[in-house]
């Protein structure tokens, strides 16, 4: 789900020392979100209608702050929950389980931050697909992490300044296992580029899913990216890779764009399956700014899966957003999937992107409507 920021509280605050005076900001900004959904075809049930909180955006607050410490240095931190609008509930059960970092910036050597972060094709990639602007418009069972399902834990990150549009980014997670350093550990490099109207964009993450000798296997510092029956089957896997690049167009009011991505999932003597499993999926889109508070977005996403199971999902979108203001917007989407060919575990189930809702039969019928508010 898009990380959707726009507004926020800030307090402001000046701490006066004999060395020097140096201003801090300190924002509480937040997303309320949520829709009223019906699926058909999930969870091996005929019908669901259902509220969901977190469909375009996820709910969440946070508190982000700078603080100047003179040079052109600063130093900045940011706090960031996930909650569901519904139950109230912390996704993931974490209190800061979306964003939990402090670093340094600089605008000549750029930003080096520490802790729970996203991931770097979240931060640079993401821009030029189809989910930048509303959902769902990425792969089924979001196996690329094109939507942003992956944020990892013990984290270093360092962030390129801008120079002549361009901006670069690496980050590596550290796994903290006694005896086998790299156990549980990620590293990651993406780089996006904007002249005027075009934008292009790429990156690779690497995920160790754990040693099983001195962990355990599926014990990583990344988040879990088995969550549907489109790459459940290969949750055991020794490691995986994921690269992905895209592009973006815009040409007066609609902006034209989409993404390819390659996914494998890696085995070993430890691992449920034998052969390696691949995903390759290609996604275009285009989105019209009908007016100022008026958007409309259609998209096509094909996955083919090789490997170990072979599997083709054919995945189309339908959305629209109106803003009500700043803050406030209405939205609806309608999407259809169909699956062929097996998942590893059986019959290929059709899933769309990474909604929540669970896999269905060979087709899959999802339409929603929702309000979102930023603070």
């Amino acid at each position: 789900m898009r990380n959707f920021l726009k507004s926020g509280v800030v307090v402001t605050a000046i701490a006066v020392s004999p060395m020097a005076f140096a201003q801090s900001t300190v924002t509480l900004y937040g997303i309320i979100e949520d829709s009223i959904q019906y699926t058909h075809n999930t969870g091996g049930a005929n019908n669901q209608i259902k509220l969901q909180s977190g469909q375009l955006s996820v709910s969440q607050w946070g508190v982000k702050g700078t603080e100047d410490l003179g040079g052109g240095l600063k130093a900045v931190f940011n706090l960031q929950n996930g909650f569901n609008a519904n139950t109230g509930a912390m996704s993931g059960g974490l209190l800061f389980g979306r964003k939990a970092y402090v670093g340094l910036a600089s605008a000549t050597f750029g930003t080096v931050t520490i802790g729970r972060q996203s991931t770097v094709l979240d931060d640079l990639v993401i821009s030029v697909q189809g989910n930048n602007f509303l959902e769902y418009f990425t792969a089924p069972g979001d196996v690329d992490e094109a939507d942003g399902s992956i944020h990892v834990s013990n984290a270093v990150k360092w962030a390129s300044p801008l120079w002549s549009g361009l901006q670069l980014e690496a980050m590596y997670s550290v796994g903290g296992v006694a005896g086998a350093t790299g156990s549980g550990s990620t590293y990651s490099v993406a780089a996006n580029y904007n002249q005027g109207p075009l934008t292009l964009a790429a990156g690779y993450f690497h995920v160790d899913n754990g040693n099983p000798t001195t962990s355990s296997r599926g014990v990583s510092t990344a988040d879990s990216i088995f969550s549907s029956p489109v790459n459940a089957a290969y949750a055991t896997a020794r490691s995986f890779n994921i690269a992905r690049a895209g592009a973006s167009y815009v040409l007066g009011t609609v902006t034209f764009g989409g993404y390819y991505s390659y996914s494998e999932y890696l085995a070993d003597a430890s691992s449920k399956f034998k052969s390696s499993e691949s995903y390759n999926n290609a996604s275009v889109y285009a989105m019209w700014q009908v007016t100022p508070a008026t958007e409309l977005e259609i998209g096509y996403d094909l996955l083919k899966s090789h490997g170990d199971s072979a599997a083709t999902y054919h995945q189309i979108t339908l959305a629209a957003d109106y803003a009500l203001s700043k803050r406030t917007d209405i939205y609806a989407s309608a999407s259809y999937e169909h699956a062929s060919g097996s998942n590893g575990t059986g019959p290929a189930q059709a899933v769309i992107a990474d909604a929540y809702v669970g896999g269905g039969t060979s087709t899959q019928e999802l339409v929603m409507v929702g309000i979102r508010h930023k603070f």
